[in-house]
């Protein structure tokens, strides 16, 4: 259960209760009272989900006081709780120790020092940032702030994050160390139950905490210069595409040499080079693209890391945290080290006989067809006509009562696009009053099922029926189908779970209703009626599945002579599946057209012991670059979410995942990518604007499960339960 302080955090922020501090900041002092306790208290809310304490339990009784309190003005039992509560928060004021934590493994030294010295930071603005404190006292204690900003910086800088070095765990209790002691200097003076003088802190701050930033700032020189000339720790590959990352940093370092030359006066020759250095680095990478080589990539994944190193400690800097000589200090290490890559180039060519390291196109990829527009055509649908005919029959004709049939099989095969074709038949059309649609999916809430059930069948937003509860909602659905002839599509159902949470909003009238499940588990439909109908659909045949293929590679115009023997080899090898049959034409409609790379993917299927994945995934590794991340952020949404297109645009963007065209906008570049995708089978369009462009788009599941299998194999998120 969330911890919740919403007396406490009235209390803290009033000056009503307590106009007697009032008087004693005018002395020239203060008390524990203010938001700076606020920013403690999100502190503790963000330690409580892996730290094992009984503070947490003290706390609520300090809350259940405060709410006495601030309901009946009566200061004094409060005030009296928190001058005994205080005490107890000491411990907190240094860096939790890891076996306090229930999952202590899962938190690095240097993560979990960042943790704290943030809390220290969040809780100085605070503390400065009220009217009472004078401006002098406000002045002696902006550097200790930004010092603090400093640390916290350098702690996600990499010669401070491989905490597995020795040299790197010897800084890191230097840190660690000051960071303590900071603590204790704000336990002391910001959280007693003491009046405290401004002249008194000052003091102390002159005295003590200054002079060990000044000590430490030597030992992070030392340790930066001996971290620059250890080997190259490189981190695991990602799918984030190298060149916009280059490209971001290139971008960064031309707004500082136009817009903010006063700021890098000191270091100007050194920006510019790293800038000629990147420049070097992103032609290199394009090469790389088309040249699959160990040491190639090796370097690759090398000059990327680098990059985000720079861009990291550039972006600080641009907004005024990090300061000169750290700055010349790390530049210094980027173009070293870049030079050193740059130099090992002429022996990689050498020992593996490459000539030279020209841009050529890839045999697997072409660039994304610019402006392509996506057509509005019914899906291609082979070999379920005789599904179609027969289920529709089944929703038509039959009982009076209201009857459950079923579409079951294996993910990929099509269930969803048979029921969508059925939800628009005519001869359903023609029958039914009333169409209704839901997604089930694995996770579901039966407020967002009601929801989508009566949006399918009005033109009401969703914020109309947000506000109402479940019941309502239910009552609501439950009053338009009385009486009528309904036919309700439950797709992705899971489990019987959704049904029984539903069933009791469908009126059993005789008027022969039916609601139709899609469903990978047959058990579903079983359990949910006796006298229901369940389709097994069945998998493609060889002629089917070549059919498909020569579609979606040729449109409507016959297959060149030469691609029949290999193409048929192709069909064969997705072994009935729709959904890897779409996949593998993608991959072929992309390519050049020849004989001997149709041959290398038909090498590539039949080398694999058949598993749908397998087959998707060759389509994901014969994505241009540029898409690949694209497309692996959809392993950040939920399963069958409708994902708006303007969002996700803008995501990709702010991400950097979107090249840079000067004749073009991102957004114009972002929305071709989303095209590609989609041409390509891998994503789907969800909903369409009026002018026939993609509204929200969405992704199969199956799809989706391999997306977000690469997604994490590539390091490209970590997904945080909460």
């Amino acid at each position: 259960m969330a911890l919740s302080f919403k007396y406490l955090s009235e209390i803290l922020e009033s000056q009503d209760l307590f106009p007697d501090f009032d008087v004693q900041r005018k002395n020239g002092g203060f008390r524990w009272m203010g938001p700076h306790f606020s920013a403690f208290l999100s502190y503790l809310i963000k330690l409580r989900p892996n730290y094992n304490h009984g503070i947490f339990s003290d706390l609520l009784r300090v809350e259940k006081s405060a709410e006495l309190c601030y309901k009946n003005k009566n200061v004094t039992n409060f005030l009296q709780i928190m001058d005994s509560f205080l005490p107890e928060l000491k411990e907190f004021f240094e860096t939790p120790k890891p076996q306090k934590y229930l999952s202590c493994s899962t938190f690095k030294t240097n993560e979990l020092v960042a943790s704290f010295i943030n809390f220290l930071v969040e809780d100085l603005e605070e503390f400065l940032g009220q009217r009472y404190l004078s401006v002098l006292f406000t002045v002696q204690m902006n550097p200790v702030l930004k010092k603090l900003k400093f640390l916290l910086f350098i702690l996600g800088d990499t010669p401070f994050r491989c905490t597995e070095l020795e040299e790197t765990k010897n800084i890191l209790a230097e840190i660690e160390s000051i960071a303590n002691e900071a603590g204790i200097f704000f336990h002391s003076f910001f959280f007693t139950t003491n009046l405290v003088k401004e002249t008194k802190i000052s003091e102390e701050t002159r005295s003590v905490l200054l002079p060990m930033f000044k000590m430490v700032k030597e030992k992070i020189k030392k340790h930066c210069i001996t971290f620059s000339n250890l080997p190259s720790v490189t981190t695991r590959n990602t799918a984030l595409d190298s060149i916009s990352i280059v490209d971001s940093i290139l971008d960064n370092l031309n707004h500082l040499i136009n817009n903010k030359a006063s700021l890098i006066v000191d270091v100007k020759d050194q920006i510019n080079t790293l800038h000629e250095e990147l420049n070097f680095s992103r032609s290199f990478l394009r090469d790389i693209e088309v040249q699959q080589n160990k040491e190639l990539i090796e370097c690759e994944m090398q000059l990327r890391d680098l990059a985000y190193e720079a861009e990291y400690i550039i972006n600080w800097f641009a907004v005024g945290e990090v300061p000169v000589w750290y700055l010349t200090l790390r530049l210094s290490n980027f173009i070293k080290k870049n030079k050193l890559i740059r130099t090992a180039l002429p022996e990689i060519k050498l020992n593996y006989g490459i000539n030279s390291l020209e841009v050529v196109e890839s045999p697997y990829e072409v660039s994304s067809q610019v402006g392509r527009s996506i057509p509005m055509v019914d899906e291609i649908i082979v070999g379920l006509k005789d599904e179609t005919m027969k289920i529709a029959r089944q929703l038509v004709r039959g009982p009076d009562h209201l009857q459950i049939i079923s579409i079951t099989g294996m993910p990929g095969l099509g269930k969803t696009t048979l029921a969508k074709k059925l939800y628009n038949h005519s001869s359903v059309l023609n029958h039914f009053d009333k169409r209704l649609w839901c997604v089930v999916s694995q996770t579901y809430e039966r407020k967002s099922l009601l929801i989508d059930i009566l949006r399918s069948m009005t033109n009401l937003k969703e914020d109309k029926f947000l506000e109402k509860e479940v019941e309502e909602l239910g009552e609501n659905l439950y009053k338009k189908l009385k009486e009528r002839r309904y036919f309700i599509v439950m797709d992705d159902m899971w489990n019987i779970k959704a049904w029984d949470d539903l069933k009791m909003y469908f009126p059993k009238d005789k008027t022969g209703s039916r609601i139709l499940f899609t469903s990978r588990n047959k058990e579903v439909a079983l359990e949910a009626s006796s006298d229901g109908i369940i389709n097994e659909l069945p998998f493609l045949s060889v002629d089917e599945c070549w059919d498909l293929l020569q579609q979606k590679v040729f449109g409507k115009a016959l297959c060149p002579r030469e691609f029949l023997d290999v193409g048929k080899q192709i069909a064969t090898s997705c072994k009935g599946l729709p959904l890897a049959v779409a996949g593998i034409a993608a991959v072929l409609a992309n390519m050049e057209k020849k004989e001997s790379l149709w041959q290398e993917v038909a090498a590539s299927l039949s080398s694999y012991v058949f598993k749908e994945q397998d087959i998707l995934e060759l389509s994901y590794k014969h994505l241009p670059v540029n898409l690949k991340p694209c497309f692996l952020y959809f392993s950040a949404f939920e399963e069958d979410r409708e994902i708006p297109v303007k969002k996700l645009l803008s995501l990709w963007i702010s991400e950097g995942f979107i090249q840079k065209n000067e004749d073009k906008r991102s957004e114009d570049v972002a929305e071709e990518y989303l095209i590609e995708l989609i041409n390509r089978s891998m994503v789907q369009v969800a909903k369409r604007r009026s002018d026939n462009g993609v509204k929200a788009c969405k992704m199969h599941d199956l799809m989706l499960d391999m997306c977000t299998r690469i997604a994490k194999e590539e390091n490209f998120l970590k997904v945080i339960e909460e």
